[in-house]
């Protein structure tokens, strides 16, 4: 697996500790939506310094497999990160499958980015991992990723009551999957087209 893949019209990069500040400007930049679905920040979540550590873990683990997950940078605009997509609890034991996680500055919604970047870490995770599933949990009133999940081909598997606490409240989500097979179909699929 290599640490920056490009897209048509992406970089998708594993990033280092001196990239702090512009993970920390990507998370300012939608605190209020990232917050809606994620679990409560640390108090100094919102500075370099805990990016830096983030980052480093996050750098680490990709050296181990363990987890990795890339920044999106448009091509054009290679200093200021669009979105991450992720892939976690990789296990190649007998499961071998993975978690899919990504979120996108709301300002590049609805442009295909999110999906262009899936696939190619989609190509990454059935193609050079070799895995064979890959899952994603979404929160139930997400309607934009749940819709996302449907388009690239995911299929809804059924809901986990009481997932997620987020906020005060505990929420379900609705978990998706693709096995190696439906990726496949999914590619003949639109080399027909």
């Amino acid at each position: 697996m290599l640490f920056q893949y490009e897209t048509n019209r992406l970089v998708l990069k594993v990033l280092k500790p001196e990239h702090a500040p512009l993970v920390l400007d990507f998370y300012n930049r939608d605190r209020e939506l990232f917050e809606k679905y994620e679990f409560p920040r640390l108090p100094d979540f919102y500075t370099v310094g805990h990016h830096q550590k983030i980052l480093r873990f996050e750098f680490n683990s990709a050296m181990q497999m363990n987890s990795v997950r890339f920044y999106a940078f448009l091509k054009n605009n290679p200093s200021k990160i669009i979105g991450t997509v992720c892939l976690h609890n990789i296990s190649h034991n007998f499961y071998h499958s993975c978690e899919l996680g990504y979120k996108f500055s709301s300002e590049f919604h609805h442009q295909g980015y999110a999906t262009e970047a899936i696939w190619q870490i989609l190509s990454v995770a059935y193609n050079e991992l070799r895995l064979h599933r890959v899952s994603a949990m979404v929160c139930h009133d997400n309607q934009p990723s749940i819709m996302l999940l449907k388009h690239i081909g995911f299929n809804h598997e059924g809901t986990c009551r009481d997932f997620m606490m987020l906020g005060d409240t505990w929420q379900d989500h609705h978990m998706f999957a693709m096995t190696a097979d439906d990726y496949s179909s999914i590619l003949q699929q639109l080399l027909l087209f």
